[in-house]
């Protein structure tokens, strides 16, 4: 099925994403009416090829003037219209920029595959007790045929033991049809291959575990991996109970060369090996939740659990931390109760379990008294630990140790210092999938913009409804890089992302970025999950739309100069010269007091004629001011001003202009006017 047919059957929720990927530059109507000639090019290859992109982006014009053809034959006014007008458009911006309308396209196509795959695997994690409606890959299918015939195998071992058992005296037949088929050595075989498979798809788990940890698509389900684990475990037992009864077959009845005291120690010590390393590696992926505070030391609480097949005896079990290697890095003790035994009264899933409360850290000091002096090349924030825990279980007189460890973690002390430390936890997932590379930052790796920008858009997505547009992207790109023709594959290194200010500001591009996502989170959420909010457009960009729309329409977007995170608006003036005027950025301090809402429906200037008017009328497209924001104010927190009255109405505000700016701009400040 084409992909914009599977595009249109997914849900409102997707949809809604969907709509927000096309705007003037390309349109969603020429995405309709060329759907299937457009998804048949190579725009990513034209978006890195001038020539290649000159020649799709005019075989694009000739597709426009067959499908106007069509709808001249239909008598389809409307549509008519609408494609000439965007003809007319694609030809005046991109005629001589042909490499810009690929990269446009070829980012829309990349972003509805993207919302695809995240609508398949919700899918997938909905209907997982359903196998028959499950989309299953190629290497899923091996697995599945792989365990069938290994359940196969245990079924018929099982008919030939009892049949050795119940014909013991026709020894000869049972042991030449043993000898003939040589089961258990296969199937030992057959286990081998498959954990390699196992330990692929656990390996898959881990990296999709990291990605969800700096707010990727959550797709961190161990069901399927733990019923193939379970299932081949619960045969490898099987299979050890089955040479346990040769064994009794051995002490009934033995001949010189018999095969059963020849193999069966070593096929014994086979599956027992197997058997153990599955576990091992099951324990991997111990399932282990951490919350951090951080009061004088470090308070940590600490579950972990482990879902078993079968009956485990209890087990005692520690955490501890793994430190980077450098002699100067911070170092911790764990103090508290650090020892329990894993038991299933409290796990609600038949796992077994144990908690770890109030577990706290307390930084090793020196021999003189004093705390361990830090690397001086690697900050506090750079510093990587790893939680780890290990333990002991014991099964059928079998001991396994097994050992898991956390994410990287940094151990900070102070609140300021969780941006930098959450730039690090980003940057280590978003390069690596090494487990315990704690020494990362001392080298840290570059970066492409392609990985960077995908991360920044899951910083929105995972605590908003929206993640972030290509223009957006782009405006941050811009930033952080300077102007470029094409960011796909430009390099960030480690300093220019989280260290290093960014021109002209006294402040990194990182804690810029973090303090506006703490911004839309706790101020403006509302606003931003319905679209309003433009956020990152450059000036020119704003000039751009702002210019052709009439008076009194405004845009909202975020402060470029503001570290601590702030949103102001720009307008187009009422008057002839079509200025373009922008007020002083609102901080999270004055938002605090009164809703950016608010603040837009109460907002005031005094005109010519020294009456209060409100400039803003409507929100960019065209969305009237009332009904974009009207529904976000209290009754009484905008009251009207009766005209001729410039005084009467308790929440009336003055503004008094400071000063003008380049480029036709001006900033105003908010003055309260204290009720009359």
């Amino acid at each position: 099925m084409a992909q914009w047919n599977q595009l249109q059957q997914l849900e409102t929720r997707y949809l809604e994403q969907l709509y927000h990927l096309y705007s003037d530059s390309f349109p969603m109507e020429l995405r309709q009416f060329l759907a299937p000639w457009i998804e048949s090019q190579d725009w990513a290859y034209a978006a890195n090829k001038e020539s290649h992109a000159t020649l799709v982006f005019h075989n694009l014009l000739g597709e426009i003037d067959q499908q106007y053809s069509r709808f001249l034959q239909e008598n389809n006014v409307l549509y008519q219209h609408n494609l000439r007008r965007i003809k007319q458009h694609l030809q005046s911006k991109y005629l001589e920029k042909p490499m810009e309308i690929a990269r446009i396209v070829a980012r829309c196509l990349w972003e509805e595959q993207r919302l695809l795959q995240t609508a398949t695997t919700a899918a997938q994690d909905g209907t997982a007790s359903h196998p028959s409606g499950t989309v299953v890959t190629e290497k899923q299918q091996i697995l599945e045929h792989n365990l069938q015939d290994i359940r196969k195998r245990v079924q018929d071992m099982e008919q030939k033991m009892k049949m050795l058992e119940n014909l013991q005296d026709d020894f000869d037949f049972n042991y030449k049809t043993l000898k003939s088929q040589g089961g258990n050595q296969n199937f030992c075989d057959k286990s081998a291959r498959l954990k390699n498979l196992t330990d692929d798809e656990l390996a898959d788990w881990k990296r999709r575990q990291q990605i969800a940890c700096i707010g990727g698509p959550p797709n961190i389900c161990l069901d399927r991996l733990e019923t193939w684990i379970t299932s081949l475990a619960e045969s490898q037992l099987q299979i050890r109970q089955q040479i346990k009864k040769l064994e009794e077959l051995q002490q009934k009845v033995s001949y010189k060369g018999d095969p059963i005291i020849q193999h069966r120690p070593a096929l014994e010590e086979k599956i027992v090996d197997l058997f153990r390393n599955l576990m091992k590696r099951w324990g991997a992926s111990l399932l282990a939740s951490i919350s951090i505070t951080c009061p004088d030391g470090l308070d940590i609480y600490y579950r972990i659990e482990f879902k078993v097949p079968f009956a485990m005896e209890p087990v005692n079990n520690r955490p501890y931390l793994l430190y980077p290697a450098s002699p100067r890095s911070r170092k911790f003790n764990i103090l508290g109760t650090n020892t329990k035994v894993m038991n299933m009264e409290e796990s609600n899933n038949g796992s077994l379990s144990a908690e770890f409360k109030h577990l706290t850290l307390r930084e090793q000091r020196c021999g003189n008294g004093g705390r361990t002096n830090s690397d001086a090349s690697l900050i506090v924030t750079e510093e990587l630990h790893l939680i780890t825990f290990e333990t002991e279980v014991y099964h059928q007189g079998l001991k396994i140790d097994l050992e898991t460890h956390s994410l990287p973690v940094v151990v900070i002390s102070n609140i300021c210092q969780m941006p930098n430390a959450w730039a690090s936890i980003l940057w280590y997932n978003m390069l690596t999938n090494h487990p315990k590379n704690v020494n990362f930052f001392t080298k840290p790796p570059v970066g492409t913009w392609d990985q960077v920008a995908e991360v920044l858009s899951w910083q929105f997505s995972s605590t908003t409804k929206r993640g972030l547009t290509i223009e957006q992207l782009t405006t941050l790109a811009e930033k952080l890089l300077g102007p470029c023709v094409n960011y796909s594959g430009c390099q960030i290194t480690w300093a220019k992302f989280c260290k290093e200010n960014m021109a002209g500001k006294g402040f990194s591009f990182w804690v810029w970025l973090d303090n506006i996502i703490d911004l839309v989170k706790k101020y403006i959420l509302a606003l931003w999950n319905e679209g309003y909010i433009l956020g990152f457009i450059s000036k020119e960009r704003e000039r751009a739309i702002l210019s052709p729309k009439p008076p009194g329409t405004f845009l909202l977007r975020f402060s470029e100069s503001s570290k601590e995170g702030g949103i102001t608006f720009t307008w187009v003036e009422k008057d002839i010269s079509g200025k373009r005027t922008s007020v002083e950025p609102y901080t999270k301090q004055q938002l605090n007091s009164m809703s950016f809402a608010e603040i837009i429906m109460g907002y005031k200037i005094m005109d010519a004629t020294n009456i209060l008017v409100s400039p803003l009328v409507y929100l960019f497209p065209e969305i009237p001011k009332e009904d974009a924001f009207g529904k976000y104010c209290r009754p009484e927190a905008a009251p009207e001003a009766e005209l001729g009255d410039p005084c009467s109405s308790k929440s009336i505000r003055k503004f008094n202009i400071l000063s003008w700016k380049l480029w036709d701009e001006l900033t105003v400040e908010d003055l309260e006017v204290p009720p009359q």
